[in-house]
């Protein structure tokens, strides 16, 4: 038997939140998607909140993912802890609200998806991602283990893929909002994209107006960040796992304006 993942790349504000619920029920259909993990700690540019949340799942996610952004909108902590369906980096202090990883049911039986964090060019200090996963890895057993990354550097994904290669399903990374041309399958059988892109404004950078963006990089006062106007569009990739093998056999690319 076969399983259909879509990874569905970061979504940038309220009308990437738009575009995700216009179409992402149709593209499960198109693909044959079976479950659906979709990262939405930008669906406030900076932060996420319940009723975010509540419109993500109910537009068609199963689980949600988030990243560096996770504590901006503080309104999310108490969610985190009440709904299963929500996660954050595992390797932030255990002490946190929430939970980095979990069991989540699908046709062809229970899945483990978690989320792990960075540490190249963060301006925080969270634990080695690389440590923590061997203990998921443990814990989770022989389930069929699907992983975000969300994380800067191209290199520390990388290591991350070649890491866990063959003792997981697939790997996708976040964070950077720009879709990288490397999906594949390693050498040992893991689903791997360093980065599957965003889900928001096409005219952008990283989803926000352009002029903000250059502004910054020109040493200039800066605004709060707004998400751009314009068309928008849906990144990510669909991995499709050998349910015996509990490996990847396929991975395609997802793009949707």
């Amino acid at each position: 038997m076969e399983l259909r993942v879509l990874a569905v790349g970061d979504v940038v504000g309220v009308s990437g939140l738009k575009h995700l619920e216009k179409h992402l029920r149709g593209v499960k259909r198109l693909y044959g998607v079976d479950f659906c993990v979709v990262n939405g700690e930008n669906a406030s540019v900076v932060g996420l909140t319940p009723q975010q949340a509540d419109a993500m799942l109910d537009a068609g996610a199963d689980v949600i993912t988030l990243g560096n952004h996770t504590w901006n909108r503080r309104e999310i902590c108490p969610y985190l802890d009440d709904s299963a369906y929500i996660l954050r980096p595992a390797n932030f202090q255990p002490s946190l609200p929430g939970r980095g990883w979990g069991v989540f049911e699908t046709k062809a039986g229970p899945v483990a998806v978690a989320n792990l964090i960075g540490r190249c060019s963060m301006d925080f200090s969270p634990d080695n991602p690389f440590r923590v996963v061997d203990k998921i890895l443990k814990d989770v057993g022989d389930l069929p283990i699907f992983i975000d990354f969300h994380a800067e550097a191209t290199s520390e994904k990388l290591a991350m893929g070649y890491y866990l290669d063959g003792n997981i399903s697939a790997l996708w990374g976040t964070h950077t909002h720009v879709p990288t041309a490397d999906e594949q399958i390693l050498p040992h059988g893991t689903g791997y994209q360093t980065d599957i892109g965003m889900t928001g404004p096409v005219v952008s950078v990283l989803g926000v107006k352009p002029e903000q963006s250059i502004a910054l990089f020109r040493g200039e006062l800066t605004s709060r960040y707004e998400t751009a106007p314009g068309p928008c569009k849906l990144c990510g990739a669909v991995f499709t796992i050998d349910t015996k093998t509990r490996l990847c056999t396929k991975v395609e690319r997802v793009t949707v304006l």
